[in-house]
């Protein structure tokens, strides 16, 4: 059991506490003074003093629950009718009363109420699973504290610390639910335990024996609907059997039970949550024998350490985890592309994943758009439901071509056609193969492996091969020239050369070792990233960036966060936030598990 970790829920003098999580986490409460009461009569007979059972939804989203008070009065499905009456009848007794002698009026009891407030902290996403297991729980939770509470005074135990014994000394009892993702419960084992891993089910305790007030604080329960999920899968019964699993767990917890301080400790606890489990009529055989279970016959159990922990992710799903950002901008080669030009199945679904969670992914590259859209068709992620088409926004051919809403082009950049000239008569005096790019075209002189190259491996379109200069230039706009050539032919003899013949009227950059690419001053990825963020009325804040080569400098610069894979080059790395694996190690697919959730 652990000290209570801040005034997280309480509602008797609500505030926003001082400490940065426990006010994440009540972000999303306190929505209405609204308290819920409903009675069952059939527990009248469970506690020395009839119960008011109090499901508080002030921790609840009112625009989820609506506030349907006569909700709150039905009995949960899940538990057989008629379960507590079989079960206390033998309580019941009449005996005959004397005619003529009244039966003296019995003093009326205080009601007991039982009060719990059920938090969905902010980093959890507006899930409706989540929403409808809260509002399970607001009915289940009473009714599983009830039975727990009921039991207390007359329970055999030679471990259970009892602090909380015979309730009848108050008012009221109280309870808080906060139902989490991994990441918050593990920077609360982190805080409060020393252990940096997630877990499922965290008890802060609140109770304090020497302070009498007639209200039972009870504390807060802490569960992971992340690892949950998992755990219910491994399993085989559903998150909300998992949960409910949990809650009794942590329930017990509260009250003095502590299944870690011996094997006979172990016993005790493990049995008494199987009992409230079966008697509430709740699958599952309690977490402790879960645990058990799982650990004999080898499969996977809670343990999260730092570098497995994105890795549950990646088996998992991101769907209890809310985006970081808003949009993250992807260079393609050698970022989104391994070695071999290709989206691996993981990449693949990692960018599926992150799409479907609400996080648009925008393609900043020096591709045309037609290449982009064939390399992402092959992995079924062209198309309207894709993250790429050509009514999406985009950032192409270094910059130099930018698509805002609907696909529509909102910024053009050309070379100028005597820079262009030039470029092509030195491609022929020397035979290195250079390709004009016009919007979805690409143009050349003569043909070349390393242009065959260029559409059979880069998924650029064909070049076309042209007669003449003057029958490549006629009617066209030219956005950027390539020269193809060994990295040394490149770094040696081409780009020393066009860096000084240049000059003022165009830029030299490098993607790759291999090409040199000539492209209008004053234009380049960042710029047009930037564009399109004005264009999409966004902020660089609300955007991550995965790049690897000097063409991505700006816009890992420009970006909330910005990544370099490990295989990029090192002007790239020197700008990022994070240097992340290799484009042959699924780069991209880690920095979305790791960094964007």
């Amino acid at each position: 059991m652990l000290p209570r970790f801040s005034p997280l829920l309480r509602t008797l003098h609500p505030h926003f506490p001082a400490d940065p999580m426990a006010a994440r986490a009540v972000s999303r409460s306190l929505s209405s003074p609204i308290t819920a009461y409903f009675r069952h009569s059939s527990y009248s007979t469970l506690l020395p003093s009839p119960i008011r059972l109090c499901a508080s939804p002030l921790c609840l989203d009112s625009s989820v629950f609506g506030w349907r008070l006569s909700d709150s009065r039905r009995e949960d499905p899940s538990v057989p009718r008629g379960l507590f009456e079989k079960l206390f009848a033998a309580e019941r007794g009449y005996r005959k009363v004397p005619r003529g002698r009244r039966k003296p009026a019995r003093r009326k009891r205080k009601e007991l109420e039982l009060i719990v407030d059920i938090c969905i902290e902010e980093q959890l996403p507006d899930d409706s699973e989540i929403s409808g297991i809260a509002e399970i729980l607001r009915l289940n939770a009473p009714m599983a504290m009830k039975l727990a509470l009921g039991r207390l005074k007359d329970l055999k135990s030679k471990t259970r610390d009892l602090a909380i014994d015979d309730v009848g000394c108050f008012e009221s009892v109280e309870l808080s639910l906060v139902l989490c993702n991994d990441e918050f419960i593990r920077q609360l084992n982190k805080e409060w335990r020393d252990e940096d891993h997630a877990t499922d089910v965290l008890s802060m305790s609140q109770h304090v024996p020497e302070l009498k007030i007639p209200i039972l604080m009870l504390g807060d329960v802490v569960i992971s609907v992340e690892t949950a999920a998992r755990q219910a899968e491994e399993r085989g019964h559903s998150l909300v059997d998992e949960i409910r699993i949990l809650m009794v767990h942590g329930l017990l917890h509260l009250l003095g039970f502590d299944h870690e301080i011996s094997d006979e400790a172990e016993a005790e606890m493990e049995e008494e949550e199987e009992l409230l489990l079966k008697t509430l009529g709740w699958k599952g055989k309690g977490l402790i024998r879960s645990a058990y279970d799982a650990d004999t016959h080898g499969t996977t159990h809670l343990d999260n350490t730092d570098g497995n922990f994105n890795d549950r992710k990646k088996q998992g799903s991101l769907r209890f985890y809310k985006p970081k950002f808003s949009y993250i901008f992807c260079d393609m080669d050698g970022t989104l592309l391994n070695s071999q030009s290709q989206i691996t199945s993981t990449t693949a679904q990692a960018l599926r994943e992150a799409s479907s969670r609400g996080l648009k992914v925008v393609i900043a590259t020096g591709k045309t758009r037609a290449a982009a859209i064939s390399v992402l068709k092959m992995v079924d992620l062209a198309g309207i439901d894709g993250i790429i088409s050509e009514f999406c926004p985009g950032v192409f051919v270094q910059g130099l071509l930018v698509y805002g809403r609907q696909g529509r082009e909102i910024f053009r950049s050309n070379l100028d056609p005597s820079l262009c000239r030039e470029a092509f008569t030195y491609s022929l005096k020397h035979e290195i193969p250079l390709i004009a790019f016009s919007e979805d075209s690409c143009l050349t002189l003569f043909g070349h492996p390393l242009v065959d190259t260029l559409h059979t491996l880069n998924h650029e379109p064909k070049a076309q091969i042209m007669p003449s200069i003057e029958h490549l230039l006629a009617g066209i706009d030219i956005q950027k020239l390539i020269f193809l050539d060994t990295a040394e032919g490149v770094a040696t003899a081409l780009r020393p050369f066009w860096a000084e013949a240049t000059k003022d009227r165009a830029t030299v950059v490098q993607a790759v070792p291999d090409v040199l690419e000539i492209v209008p001053s004053g234009t380049s990825k960042g710029n047009g990233v930037r564009m399109l963020l004005d264009h999409l009325g966004a902020s660089p804040e609300e955007i991550m960036a995965i790049g690897d080569g000097e063409n991505d400098v700006e816009m890992l610069e420009l970006a909330s966060l910005g990544i370099a894979l490990s295989n990029g080059s090192d002007k790239a790395k020197a700008v990022a936030n994070v240097i992340g694996v290799s484009n042959d190690e699924d780069g991209v697919a880690d920095a979305i598990y790791r960094y964007a959730f």
